[in-house]
């Protein structure tokens, strides 16, 4: 006796994909302390949300951008350090010397460096060089 096939509706879930893209990439070595509290910072916090840490030596971050905005959580653009670096258009970057010691503070050791966060604290991080292929699936 053989079974009915059935099929399952495959729905798109882009942060899950975000994360195993990013997980699979092997950047998963952050430095920032998971399940610590983002130090202050000038936004009010919406419970689940991407930070993201960049900086003009980034190179072209153009398709992690594309990924992080398709996950559809809010994103906090943060660009420390002294050279200024675009966003996406509808994010304004949080830059000056409060962004350097908001990334510092975090200890980010490399750039760009992508933060899920919950209700304020740190829930997975990663950093390093991100490229095209590591988030080339989530689209």
């Amino acid at each position: 006796m053989s079974r009915p096939h059935i099929r399952f509706p495959v729905r798109s879930a882009p942060l899950t994909l975000l994360l195993l893209a990013l997980g699979a990439s092997g950047l998963a070595n952050a430095r920032v302390r998971l399940g610590e509290a983002l130090p202050p910072h000038p936004w009010q916090s919406s419970g689940r949300e991407l930070v993201v840490l960049y900086s003009h030596d980034c190179g072209d971050i153009g398709p992690l951008w594309g990924a992080l905005v398709s996950a559809g959580l809010p994103i906090r653009a943060v660009n420390p350090e002294e050279t200024p670096a675009p966003a996406p258009a509808g994010l304004t970057p949080w830059r000056g010397e409060d962004a350097t010691q908001f990334s510092r503070s975090l200890k980010v050791s490399a750039y760009p460096a992508v933060l899920l966060v919950q209700d304020g604290r740190v829930l997975n991080a990663w950093e390093g060089d991100f490229k095209h292929g590591d988030v080339e699936g989530l689209r």
